[in-house]
């Protein structure tokens, strides 16, 4: 036997196993395999609900420390503190109360002349308290987690508000949280309407800064910088008269048909914890809202007041406008 050759060694497939640039092309390919079918055909999509939901007693872990510590920090404030606290809110609640008075005043006797005019009284939409776990994954996008879900009764599509104004809507829902998409993404668009002159238009999130744009306007438009933008509620989610945002930046380019328009929301989008999850509105009472009540034409009235005491025999085909 020749010294130095080992006729025990095995082929180095069989020891090494394949080489670390095969197993790459293999898992690569597996997950873009994996993605392409989950993209085409949601196959996963109940699996990733399912981890969503086991794995969120761990995200309550996570977010126990800081729990704890803003425990501590409220549980360490001073009794002065709290007094002048109190006494501000005392004098505070006493305003609110006038207000409250001069609100109600208000709102019956817009109620009068909004029956004297036949219009629908618009319903109140029921809301829920929430508050944010944290924001969204994807950096290009302007998304925030709730801690409401699909337990709690949260449906896609409810409008998401502050105590400043809107916030955004609910595009997707989990078992125990939501995601809620802000006016910032461009991916959303809200109907609004001008405060001053009632012009109503389409907000679009801008998607790369906190600001709104309003496009498609004519260079003639009637819009002014510090014009406030409201709820129009045509599209039946977001109340009527909610505050969206201020126009800070209106441009007419003489070489382009249509205005640069840019608004900043007025919510605290980027500031609060806590917020309100409006419920969906019930079909009826979005109808009644877009019904619209037919126009008196008083000048034929006036010229030919013979016509109206006399009774109307006449076929509705025949009859004039």
């Amino acid at each position: 036997m020749a010294r130095g050759i080992d006729y025990q060694h095995s082929p180095a497939f069989f020891v090494r196993g394949p080489s670390a640039f095969a197993r790459l092309v293999f898992f690569a390919a597996l997950s873009l395999s994996l993605m392409a079918t989950d993209s085409r055909l949601h196959y996963l999509t109940e699996i990733r609900l399912g981890f969503v939901a086991l794995f969120q007693p761990l995200q309550s872990l996570a977010n126990l420390p800081s729990k704890l510590l803003q425990n501590t920090d409220e549980y360490f404030v001073t009794h002065d503190h709290l007094l002048k606290q109190n006494e501000q809110l005392t004098k505070q609640a006493l305003l609110d109360s006038v207000q409250l008075q001069r609100l109600n005043s208000l709102e019956a006797e817009n109620g009068h002349l909004r029956s004297l005019l036949g219009a629908a009284q618009s319903s109140k939409q029921a809301a829920k308290l929430g508050e944010i776990l944290h924001m969204g994954r994807d950096p290009f996008t302007h998304k925030v987690v709730v801690d409401l879900g699909s337990q709690q009764g949260i449906v896609e599509g409810q409008a998401v508000i502050d105590g400043a104004g809107v916030i955004g809507q609910v595009t997707r829902v989990y078992p125990f949280s939501s995601e809620v998409t802000l006016i910032t993404d461009k991916e959303l668009a809200i109907p609004v309407q001008i405060e001053r002159n009632g012009l109503r238009a389409i907000a679009f999130g801008h998607g790369r800064d906190t600001t709104v744009d309003l496009p498609y306007l004519p260079a003639n438009v009637d819009i002014r910088k510090g014009d406030k933008l409201v709820t129009s509620g045509i599209d039946g989610v977001y109340p009527t008269g909610l505050a969206v945002a201020e126009i800070t930046k209106v441009e007419r380019n003489p070489n382009s048909p249509f205005a640069d328009i840019v608004g900043v929301p007025v919510a605290g989008i980027k500031n609060h914890r806590q917020l309100l999850l409006l419920a969906l509105p019930k079909v009826d009472e979005v109808r009644k809202q877009l019904i619209k009540q037919p126009a008196i034409n008083f000048a034929d009235k006036a010229e030919k007041p013979e016509a109206a005491s006399q009774t109307d025999n006449t076929p509705a085909a025949s009859k004039k406008p």
